[in-house]
């Protein structure tokens, strides 16, 4: 999917699912953008291990390696967007400082925080942190976006007609934007302010899309979100005696 704002050029490089495994804890299916415009080759989270080779694949299909990433934007420190950081040996890796400090506080073995990585990129060379209003990237505005975690941020890439929302899990899905209620909140209240000041960021400017944390993008239809691309998800299962037959589950919208 291809999304063009003014000199920019963004695809989706991995499809956020906006579902929960029921027997198997979280399901983790975050989204990854890719942002090229002015000489700079930026991602927007990073994903899981397990989306590692995926997310190889899938910059090489538009050209990229993981060494010519210039910036990688981190809306939150959880595992499912933070982890592959460690991928983007050469670029500048840039979380809120409030989220930072929040990841390195919490207890281990508790949360959806890889500690571990969370420590590492703290003494990392590459860091950079940021904090509500800073430009962290040309052209992008971060924004203090708490509920989901305490220091989550969203990315605002401004253009001259509208603008592309990059909202991290501060805005997970559809249904959590349409409804104003969110999933996975320290503080409901925080969450749905929060998803509040998106909507607002959102009306405010016309034809602005919403890129979520695991979902489609979504665009304005008379003041409502409307789905942008198709959405592509199925798994496959072994079950039966041989490594042919597999069971393909879709799980796209009927």
């Amino acid at each position: 999917m291809n999304i063009k704002l003014d000199d920019y050029e963004i695809d989706i490089l991995v499809q956020g699912f906006p579902g929960r495994s029921v027997y198997h804890a979280g399901l983790g299916w975050s989204t990854i953008a890719l942002v090229r415009g002015g000489g700079r080759v930026l991602v927007i989270d990073g994903g899981s291990i397990s989306m590692r080779r995926l997310l190889i694949d899938q910059l090489a299909k538009h050209g990229v390696k993981p060494a010519e990433v210039t910036d990688l934007l981190l809306t939150h420190a959880h595992h499912d967007h933070m982890i592959n950081w460690t991928l983007f040996r050469h670029a500048r890796i840039v979380i809120g400082a409030k989220e930072l400090e929040w990841a390195l506080s919490v207890p281990w073995g508790e949360t959806s925080v890889p500690e571990l990585y969370a420590r590492e990129l703290q003494n990392s060379s590459a860091l950079q942190t940021v904090n509500d209003g800073d430009q962290a990237f040309p052209g992008m505005t971060a924004h203090l976006a708490p509920g989901h975690t305490r220091g989550s941020l969203i990315f605002v890439l401004h253009g001259r007609e509208h603008d592309v929302i990059f909202t991290g899990d501060a805005v997970k899905n559809r249904a959590e934007f349409v409804s104003r209620k969110t999933d996975m909140t320290y503080d409901p209240a925080v969450a749905a302010a929060t998803v509040a000041m998106v909507w607002d960021i959102w009306k405010h400017r016309p034809g602005s899309i919403v890129i979520p944390g695991h979902d489609l993008p979504m665009a304005q239809e008379n003041g409502k979100p409307r789905y942008i691309g198709k959405r592509e998800a199925a798994i496959t299962a072994w079950y039966g005696d041989d490594m042919e037959t597999k069971t393909r589950f879709d799980l796209t919208e009927k």
